[in-house]
């Protein structure tokens, strides 16, 4: 027999306009103007243009966060149906804005697939090799290699394209594809790639030969640096060794990254401008991050006419609740992107009062150990909505564009009691790798023991992590002639 019981529960749950404010506050400044976009086209209700009350303060600029005060906490609809401003705005850049800036002109580049199949049509192949062709060609990947097996090619064609095929007649046409441009285009392993390139050159040259067999002959010991033993094999001096390592480490590991890229460059584009007026900081917002946004007079007018309408059939209900929802998104979404304006200014200029000495200068020794929970307790917010402001965001100084994350580093304590910046140590270790005998390269265990010396106490496996992070190999595999 079922029982019934009576249970009570909190629950916590997120409501539509903190899902939009979130949404918003990770999405750095450069997709900005794309979700503005997108929410002008599906709510009729939204539109662009400033508010006539505000029209006279077109600054975004604060010297502190607490002067940043958001002006409508409270959207009245009634002062929109009784606006008569229409006055125009561009979501580009400043008030200077025209529209002939809008175009601007791109450079146009074919993609390393268009590039493959224009030099693919030149060949003289029956039906079946065609066909043979295209696929390698779609099997060949964005860097330039085809790491698909011969034998699963096979098998492709003969259940996609009912093309039966073997290996040997795969791997001829493939022969003829690597022969195209980019040179080492349709190689299968890095050793391939680099002999591909190597075949291309010179043919006369002894040390484009012999550059040829080490990598064909000695590929695992020069991938390890194991130079005395290809030395030993080969018998060959130490100039020799090097000029062959020359024309090697010129050669290009991803073929497919000369050709394909888009036209279009990538810009980062910071988030905040950081000024500094005779040793006073200014931060204020790109203006990418103001749009100007208000609601659609017209459409508040529809309202104000159908909740005057003697009708009261069905239609005219849904019609009223449609506009409704219109309008109410339209101010959650107004509200959420001046929610966002504040909470980047706080967090920043927190950033800006904890790394003050960083910022007057740009000098790296000067940045403190900072953590997330810091600017969260200076700012009296989430480590979450911190965590989403230093994502993907960035701050334009006077000595360069730098990430948020930047700014954040764990400490590392010294033989005075004081706490520094992992960030200087890892400045430190790279200098120190960068000094070092090339041909002796320092070990961990010595950057350690130099580290220590100094006055920092660091282990050697934060040393390897601390290497790793900066994307220095290990000792071995930085050994140069």
């Amino acid at each position: 027999m079922q029982k019934l019981s009576l249970s009570q529960s909190l629950q916590q749950k997120l409501s539509p306009q903190q899902i939009q404010f979130i949404k918003l506050l990770q999405i750095p400044t450069a997709e900005l103007d794309t979700r503005i976009e997108e929410e002008l086209e599906i709510n009729p209700a939204l539109e662009e243009g400033m508010d006539e009350e505000y029209e006279q303060k077109d600054d975004d600029s604060y010297d502190d966060a607490d002067d940043y005060k958001e002006r409508d906490d409270d959207l009245d609809i009634d002062s929109y149906i009784k606006d008569e401003d229409y006055g125009g705005y561009k979501m580009q850049g400043d008030g200077n804005y025209t529209e002939e800036e809008r175009d601007m002109p791109l450079a146009t580049s074919s993609s390393l697939t268009d590039s493959l199949l224009q030099q693919f049509g030149y060949l003289n192949l029956t039906e079946q090799q065609r066909i043979v062709g295209l696929q390698l060609i779609g099997s060949i990947e964005t860097d330039g290699y085809i790491r698909r097996s011969l034998q699963a090619i096979v098998n492709d064609l003969a259940f996609a394209q009912n093309v039966f095929t073997d290996t040997e007649e795969i791997e001829s046409i493939l022969h003829k594809i690597q022969s195209f441009d980019p040179p080492g285009i349709g190689a299968r392993t890095l050793q391939e790639c680099l002999i591909l390139q190597l075949q291309r050159k010179d043919s006369s040259d002894p040390y484009n030969l012999l550059a040829i067999r080490i990598i064909d002959e000695f590929f695992d010991e020069f991938s390890k640096k194991h130079y005395d033993k290809i030395q030993r094999r080969l018998n060959i001096s130490d100039d020799s060794l090097k000029k062959v390592i020359d024309i090697i480490i010129k050669l290009n590991p991803k073929p497919g990254s000369v050709e394909g890229e888009s036209g279009t460059a990538q810009y980062l584009v910071p988030d905040f401008i950081l000024t500094n007026s005779g040793g006073k900081l200014e931060l204020s917002l790109n203006s990418k991050n103001a749009p100007e946004l208000r609601i659609s007079r017209s459409f508040a007018d529809m309202l104000d006419t159908y909740d005057k309408s003697k009708k009261q059939n069905k239609n005219l209900k849904e019609t009223v609740s449609f506009v409704k929802q219109k309008l109410d998104a339209a101010k959650w979404f107004i509200d959420a992107i001046k929610q966002r304006q504040q909470t980047l200014l706080r967090t920043m200029n927190a950033i800006v009062r904890f790394q003050y000495d960083f910022f007057l200068n740009g000098d790296e020794s000067r940045l403190r150990p900072m953590i997330l929970k810091d600017i969260a307790t200076l700012i009296d917010m989430d480590v979450s909505t911190v965590s989403r402001v230093a994502n993907s965001k960035a701050v334009q100084t006077e000595f360069g564009i730098y990430p948020l994350k930047y700014f954040f580093s764990e400490g590392i304590s010294t033989d005075t009691g004081e706490d520094v910046s992992s960030r200087e140590v890892k400045n430190i270790l790279k200098d120190l790798i960068d000094a070092e005998p090339k041909l002796h390269p320092l070990s961990d265990d010595k950057l350690e023991k130099i580290l220590n010396d100094r006055g920092y106490n660091i282990a050697r496996r934060t040393v390897a992590k601390y290497r790793e992070q900066l994307n220095i190999p290990v000792a071995r595999l930085r050994k140069q002639l």
